[in-house]
Parts: C-alpha cells; structure tokens; sequence
C-alpha cells in the first residue's frame, strides 16, 4: 500500500466535502447534542475501525469529536483512510435519520 498521489486524493476528497487535509492527515470535526451523543458516535466508530483494522487519531471535548486519519505504515494518506472516513460519514448519516 502506499500513499495516494495528489490527484487521486483530491478526487477522493469531491465524496467527503466535509473533511479537510491538514497537516498531511485527513481531517474533520464532528459536532453532536452533547457528550453522550459524541461518546455514542466515537464507540460506534471504534467497532468499525477494528473492522477495518485501522484506528483513527481523534480528540474530544464535550461535544465535539475531532478525527485525524493517516496511515502511518505508508507516511500519508491512503486507501485506508478514505474508506474509513466515508464509512464514518455513513455511520453519521444513519445517525441524523434516526
């Protein structure tokens, strides 16, 4: 596996418009109700990241769940990473409906 190149992860990008590249890691901030939704959030993203044997690195304050995706194996941004963000967006999708 390796890095993806500039173009590919810009058009990678055009299915996330809510994440950003910031210090060569994809990035987004989540924001819920309150804590408990957060927590809820981050514990059902954690069963998905052993699914996909990959872990973000994420932060949280109350309300807000902050999500950085790399893959360190490779030094940059991967496959991995794209389909873990588009998989939490999912699961965050699911979420608003319910």
């Amino acid at each position: 596996m390796n890095p993806l190149d500039p173009q590919t992860l810009q058009q990678a990008r055009q299915e996330l418009p809510n994440w950003d590249v910031q210090n060569g890691k994809l990035h987004r901030e989540f924001l819920f109700a309150d804590f408990i939704e957060a927590f809820g959030f981050m514990s059902r993203v954690a069963l998905l990241a052993e699914r996909y044997d990959h872990h973000p690195e994420w932060f949280n304050v109350y309300r807000k769940v902050i999500v950085d995706l790399v893959t360190h194996d490779v030094g940059g941004i991967s496959s991995k990473d794209i389909e873990l963000a588009k998989a939490m967006d999912l699961l965050l999708a699911e979420n608003e409906k319910s």
